[in-house]
C-alpha cells in the first residue's frame, strides 16, 4: 500500500506525522524519481535541549527513514529494505534551523541490484550531513541498510504450516 504513494503524497503525509510534527521536522521535498529528499528541523521549544540548542534525538530523527524510503522506491516492489545500523557524529551545536539533503544515485542503485541478484543481501552505507542555514556542519550521519530481493512464492507442501518449519 505505502509503496504506491507518490513522493508528493508522502511528503504531505509526513508533515502531519506526529513524531515529525511535534519535533519541528518538515519534509521540504522528495524528488519525483525518488533520488533525493530535503528535510528541515526548526529549533523550537519542543526540541531544544538543556543548553538551548537542537536536541540530538531530533537531529537523528530527521535523518532516520529517508535512505530506506528512497532505496525502497528506487528498487521497486521486488525488494526488502530495512534500516540495519546508524552512526551520528555531533560536530557543532545547532543554534537555529538545520537542513539535510539525501541522495541515492543510480550508480548506488545499480550496485545494490548487482549485489542482490543472486538472492544474497546487500548492506550498503549512506552518508548525509546536517547543516545550519549558513553551511555550518552540525552533525554527520551514516545509515546502513539491509537489502535483499524478495523470495519467489514457494508452492505449498502438504503438512507444512510455515515456510521455515
Amino acid at each position: 500500500m505505502a509503496r504506491s504513494l507518490s513522493p508528493r503524497t508522502l511528503r504531505r503525509l509526513m508533515r502531519w506525522w506526529p513524531p515529525y510534527r511535534s519535533a519541528g521536522i518538515r519534509v521540504l521535498d522528495i524528488s519525483d524519481d525518488w533520488s533525493g529528499a530535503r528535510v528541515m528541523l526548526r529549533l523550537g521549544r519542543f526540541n531544544r535541549n538543556y543548553f538551548g540548542t537542537q536536541f540530538g534525538g531530533s537531529l537523528y530523527s530527521m535523518c532516520d527513514p529517508f535512505f530506506a524510503l528512497l532505496v525502497l522506491h528506487r528498487l521497486g516492489p521486488g525488494y526488502v529494505v530495512w534500516d540495519k545500523a546508524a552512526e551520528i557524529d555531533y560536530v557543532s551545536p545547532g543554534r537555529g534551523h538545520v537542513f539535510v539533503e539525501f541522495e541515492v544515485s543510480e550508480d548506488r542503485v545499480s550496485e545494490i541490484r548487482a549485489a542482490t541478484a543472486d538472492g544474497g543481501r546487500a548492506l550498503p552505507w549512506f552518508d548525509c550531513t546536517v547543516a545550519a542555514a549558513d553551511g555550518t556542519v552540525v552533525a554527520k550521519v551514516r545509515k546502513q541498510l539491509y537489502v535483499r530481493r524478495k523470495a519467489a512464492a514457494q508452492p505449498s507442501q502438504p503438512g507444512r504450516t510455515r515456510p521455515d518449519s
